[in-house]
């Protein structure tokens, strides 16, 4: 600091409070604005768009400042944390007068109340009301790994064993926003958290210890051991009290309304690895977006709460049969009384999200619209208990049913406490109902009396001073006043007007007066509108705290109407779409009968294009089955729809989900793995090719017999022979090695053989035509081989030159031959093309003769035919034509 420069009370304040959270733009409260100062002020305006001032000196220098309304800060909130920044918001916590009275350089009291973090997002307008938002946290101890996540918005708290090997699937399963690691961790699985595409925190390493974490629990929980909950690893309980210690420090110490921890098994659910769910475009398509994805295509849920669940039953579809038939049972129950599963669809949507009106009356963030919600979502379960009772249900929707009851007294409570459309704030009032409080209706009267008497008494103040225009009016600072305009000051200031009416203020424009029967008034009526507001505000805590009390049936409820939002979602999908109940066992069988692809067939009907071409496959183990299928055929033909439709297929089976087919028999699926599509990772240095191979040999090294599989083109990044190696071996292993349930496209038609070498491989072909030189795609799976690929044709249909096209069938047909006549022939052949410089194939040209017909029809123009002419037109083309 430069001799004799000093720095400000306030300036010293912010600079304390900035140290204390180095890694955070910090949101400084000033009256209605949040202020930023110095490098966050810089950062902040680039990233926000907004001006970029000045702000005093501080070392000699000009201090940057950039600030963003307080009514508006959400909004600026949302653009940081997305694009990286994390926020403490620094708030005042005493009134500005409070501050006065200790001296004039007394600085208000300011603190941080809350670090805003991808992680750790509650308000609706900076979420996704249909996704979860997850903070996770992974823990090594002693070479075993855990990973634990939450979504403090709904409560849900979920931890599972996790070797390293497995992080980089379940990170790509769950899509956490942000991620809590030890702080110094490098390498392995560190480097794979940061590949995940989450916002990653080092976290002190005291927050992972184990020892630490479980008293932690115990405390969060109010319970001496944790054994209640399930037997938890030394490394579950470090992810698990990392995120408890991250919400305790981003929180404040005010902890957000968390479910006990529920352990999941890996072996409970599907697993699908990070290059499967990309390629199936599961939960978003390649490019990242929902639009085009199975989730879009299938989403016909009208909660939140059921949004958020089907995502996460797609996203973890069951191995266990029993939870797979009980909710294909609830399904096939709505399916057949459609009258029901309207009504509750009607009634659906009424409903709130009841989960996160939860979190933030925990947190402290909520409002009465909160309140609301929950007194709307309990009124909402009322009405679907009674619509269910009156039906004839399987047991999975009974024992829904009685999550949904228990709540009379305190819907009582919040039906009689709140108004029908409550403020967002409680700090606006008015949101408590008139009859439920006898002090605030009386502190209410006399507040809406007291507007009455101003109006009054201005009236007699204008009759009095004889000024017509003379006003009562308000404002913070004066309070109530009188005014009139300048014209009329001077007789104001006068007597006899000048001994009654007292002079406060005079502006440009006006005069303001006031009087000791206003001031006395003033006092009356501001003292009823601050009480009125003070008593909704106790009102407020104990309504919170009554809802608060029933958290935990409260979250049941709010998980009963997801679930029966999911079941008549998917139930009016299967009714709509034509879809069938999968039987699904413990046996191999995999039997599709005319299997469609939801995604596709969506996107045709929206085009009005054909209709999509239904197909079977049937993967079983039998005399005349096989559970490899080698797929050849052009491209176009269809040959990468039909391997995802069968893997989409098992996958919508195990989700509990009806299936887009005629019929469809699935035997558990333990792993889906695909390896499908092209590209590289520039990244990590890998090439096209490398990228195939890395996950072909994740799929070779983990499939079990379980497994379905389903790979595309393995082996065309490399030299031909090359390719046809590593395809040709990499069947045999899945074959011999895996035994799983397979599709494998190729275009190595020499592959085929292999078809009866070995027993459980089936040779099958996508049915093209071709007409006049044209090739017809009719996208129907065959038994049998393709006998060629049609890339010529399939290269005219993408526009390439005529030469270039007929260039291609030349030089196709020379190698062809030389294939037909021996290695040495195919080599002379080869060695004797001329070069396409010096024979080029000549372009197409238009006919120079043209028959009558065609004579005839150049000089029509349609625009100008009517009906009648257009028909007469018709007869003499034929005319002409005979």
């Amino acid at each position: 600091m430069a001799k004799g420069e000093t720095v400000t009370p306030m300036m010293a304040q912010y600079l304390e409070i900035k140290a204390a959270h180095p890694g955070a733009l910090l949101f400084y409260r000033m009256g209605d604005f949040y202020e930023m100062f110095f490098d966050d002020a810089v950062a902040a305006a680039q990233a926000l768009d907004i001006a970029l001032t000045r702000r005093g000196k501080h070392l000699g220098e000009d201090i940057p400042m950039c600030g963003v309304p307080v009514h508006a800060a959400e909004n600026y909130l949302l653009t940081l944390i997305r694009k990286g920044f994390r926020v403490a918001v620094c708030e005042q916590l005493e009134d500005p007068a409070e501050a006065r009275k200790r001296g004039s350089r007394s600085v208000v009291k300011r603190d941080v109340v809350r670090l805003v973090t991808p992680g750790t997002l509650t308000e609706d307008t900076l979420l996704e009301a249909r996704r979860h938002n997850f903070l996770a946290a992974c823990a090594l101890v002693r070479d075993s790994g855990a990973l634990a996540w939450v979504d403090i918005s709904t409560g849900a708290f979920r931890v599972m064993s996790c070797p390293p090997v497995r992080l980089s699937p379940q990170l790509a399963r769950l899509a956490p926003r942000e991620v809590l690691v030890p702080d110094g961790a490098e390498g392995g699985w560190a480097d794979t958290v940061g590949q995940s595409g989450a916002a990653v925190t080092p976290l002190a390493r005291a927050s992972f210890d184990s020892t630490s974490a479980e008293a932690r629990l115990g405390a969060l929980f109010g319970v001496e051991t944790l054994e209640g909950f399930g037997a938890f690893s030394r490394a579950e309980l470090s992810a698990m009290g990392a995120i408890v210690d991250y919400l305790d420090i981003t929180q404040k110490g005010k902890l957000p309304l968390l479910q006990k921890p529920h352990r999941e098994a890996e072996a409970g659910i599907v697993q699908i690895d990070a290059a499967t769910r990309r390629n199936l475009e599961l939960t978003a398509n390649l490019s990242g977006g929902r639009e085009g994805s199975l989730l879009a295509a299938i989403d016909r849920t009208v909660t939140a709460g059921g949004a958020r669940l089907l995502e996460r039953r797609l996203s973890s579809p069951s191995r266990d049969l029993d939870t797979i038939r009980a909710r294909l049972t609830a399904v096939r129950a709505l399916v057949e009384d459609h009258t029901l599963c309207n009504a509750l669809r009607d009634n659906l949507r009424k409903c709130p999200d009841i989960d996160r009106a939860l979190s933030r009356l925990a947190l402290d963030r909520g409002g009465p619209r909160d309140l609301a919600a929950v007194r709307n979502g309990l009124a909402q379960a009322m009405t679907l208990t009674a619509l269910l009772d009156a039906a004839d249900l399987p047991k999975p929707l009974r024992d829904r049913c009685a999550d949904l009851t228990g709540h009379d007294a305190l819907l009582e409570l919040l039906e009689k406490a709140l108004v029908a459309e409550p403020p967002l704030l409680a700090r606006e009032g008015g949101f408590i109902a008139p009859g439920h409080d006898a002090d605030l209706d009386e502190a209410r009267t006399l507040r809406d009396e007291g507007r009455g008497i101003i109006a009054r008494m201005q009236s007699q103040y204008a009759q009095e001073s004889g000024i017509g225009s003379l006003k009562v009016r308000h404002n913070n600072v004066l309070g109530y006043f009188i005014e009139v305009t300048a014209t009329h000051a001077e007789k104001m200031l006068s007597p006899p007007l000048s001994d009654r009416f007292i002079h406060r203020q005079t502006t440009a424009n006006a005069a303001r007066f006031t009087t000791v029967d206003l001031s006395e008034m003033e006092t009356r009526i501001l003292n009823a509108g601050s009480r009125a507001l003070e008593i909704e505000k106790r009102l407020f805590e104990h309504l919170r705290q009554a809802v608060l009390d029933r958290a935990g049936p409260l979250g049941q409820t709010a998980a009963a109407l997801a679930e029966i939002d999911l079941s008549a979602a998917l139930a009016d999908l299967a009714r709509g779409e034509g879809w069938c109940e999968p039987k699904v066992g413990e046996n191999r069988i995999f039997n599709v009968r005319g299997g469609r692809h939801p995604v596709v067939e969506l996107a045709l009907r929206k085009q009005g294009a054909a209709p999509f071409v239904a197909n079977d496959c049937n993967l079983s183990d039998g005399a005349d089955q096989a559970h490899i299928w080698l797929l050849t055929g052009p491209n176009m033909a269809g040959k990468s729809t039909f391997l995802r439709q069968n893997a989409l297929i098992a996958l919508l089976a195990q989700t509990g989900s009806f299936v887009p087919a005629q019929e469809a028999h699935v035997g558990l699926v333990s792993q889906i793995f695909s390896r499908v599509g092209a590209a590289d990772d520039l990244a990590r240095g890998r090439s096209t090719f490398m990228v195939e191979m890395v996950e072909t040999a994740a799929i070779l090294n983990q499939a079990d017999d379980r497994a379905l599989v389903i790979l595309d083109e393995i082996g065309r990044g490399t030299a031909t022979y090359d390719g046809l190696s590593i395809a040709w071996a990499t069947l045999e292993h899945l074959h011999g090695v895996n035994r799983c349930r397979a599709l494998f496209a190729t275009h190595y038609h020499e592959m085929t053989s292999l078809a009866g070498k070995l027993a459980g491989v089936k040779n099958a072909t996508v049915a093209v035509k071709e007409w006049q030189g044209e090739v017809i795609f009719l996208h129907e799976v065959r038994q049998g081989a393709a006998d060629r690929s049609y890339g010529v044709q399939v290269a005219r249909l993408a526009g390439l030159p005529d030469s270039v096209v007929e260039r291609a069938r030349v030089v196709l047909e020379a190698l062809e031959r030389g294939d037909r006549e021996g290695t040495r022939a195919k080599k002379t052949l080869v060695d004797d093309l001329p070069l396409f410089s010096a024979a080029q194939a000549p372009a197409t040209r238009p006919c120079e003769h043209r028959s009558e017909v065609e004579e005839k029809l150049a000089g029509i123009h349609p625009d100008e035919l009517t009906p009648k002419a257009a028909l007469d037109l018709v007869y003499v083309l034929k005319a002409l034509l005979d």
